[in-house]
């Protein structure tokens, strides 16, 4: 295919309603703080324009994790073009960047102006960034590298985990180092409909809002346009496929994706087995998430 048909989809209903709170909230806290990190999974896409006025009069940190599952092919150069900030990759826990972010964020604080905060030692670093990033695992592996403890925000798989700015994390003693955690924060009008699909490819919005069937269906769409054929390879497939049907038929069939279903008949219901596309399509999904497809980067 030479393009994917998004058929209108409408991405007004993919903005939860506790995302205009969460983006009033840190609106609020930016005012104090003195730095800002800013994670994300795809080095353009996964960035949130709302935000951009802000980034632009504070010191800013972006960290771009899952490093270890893109393309090297696809470098993200122009990702900090014009923000005056760094670009530090993040793989797997333990986080190797966690080592630099504190004494790269002391040295761009130092070296800017804190106005009415310049009598303060403490260093107040606001974490954003759009919905399951790893915001909140940063925050973890910052405190167990620098102070030596254990957790302190909840962490977990999907979207919608940190539904509030929350109190102040210290996560070093030396220097004197507070982080923020904060709601993963979708803009309020995403910039087309292919942004949006990408973002919930990531994991960044729930999966039913947009349907696994057609992130599935864009998710092919994208693997066959970067020539990127490990999908083949994994599910042993003879050749490339261009329609997601036939894909998920032969996982569903390799893989015992069956669901019961009672049909009506003229003599009585009859339960009978057929094969589960949604599991399959879930399957796929899960598979590229995990690093199984290969190394993709979506922008």
């Amino acid at each position: 295919r030479e393009r994917f048909e998004f058929g209108g989809r409408d991405v007004a209903s993919w903005f939860p309603r506790h995302m205009a709170k969460g983006l009033r909230q840190m609106r609020l806290a930016l005012r104090r703080a003195d730095c800002l990190v800013e994670r994300s999974h795809i080095p353009l896409s996964g960035r949130n324009p709302a935000l951009q006025e802000a980034l632009g009069i504070r010191p800013h940190v972006l960290v771009l994790n899952k490093m270890d599952l893109a393309d090297p092919r696809r470098q993200p150069v122009s990702a900090g073009a014009g923000l005056g900030g760094r670009q530090r990759s993040c793989h797997r826990q333990p986080c190797p960047c966690s080592l630099q972010v504190v004494p790269m964020v002391a040295r761009l604080v130092a070296d800017g102006p804190r106005y009415h905060r310049a009598e303060s030692s403490e260093h107040n670093i606001l974490v954003i960034g759009v919905p399951n990033v790893g915001k909140s695992s940063l925050i973890n592996s910052l405190r167990r590298l620098h102070l030596k403890k254990g957790k302190a925000t909840a962490v977990g798989g999907e979207p919608g985990i940190t539904k509030a700015v929350l109190s102040r994390i210290q996560v070093c003693e030396k220097p004197l180092m507070y982080l923020v955690d904060t709601p993963g924060v979708l803009p309020p009008r995403l910039a087309d409909v292919e942004t949006g699909m990408k973002l919930a490819l990531c994991g960044a919005i729930l999966d039913h809002l947009v349907g696994e069937d057609v992130m599935a269906d864009y998710l092919l769409y994208t693997l066959n346009k970067q020539q990127q054929f490990g999908y083949v390879q994994r599910y042993r497939l003879g050749q490339p496929c261009d329609h997601i049907e036939p894909l998920l038929k032969h996982v569903a069939l390799t893989q015992g994706r069956t669901q019961k279903v009672k049909v009506l008949t003229g003599t009585g219901n009859v339960n009978m087995r057929m094969l589960n596309y949604p599991a399959a399509a879930y399957e796929f999904l899960r598979d590229f998430r995990a690093g199984h497809l290969g190394r993709v980067t979506l922008d």
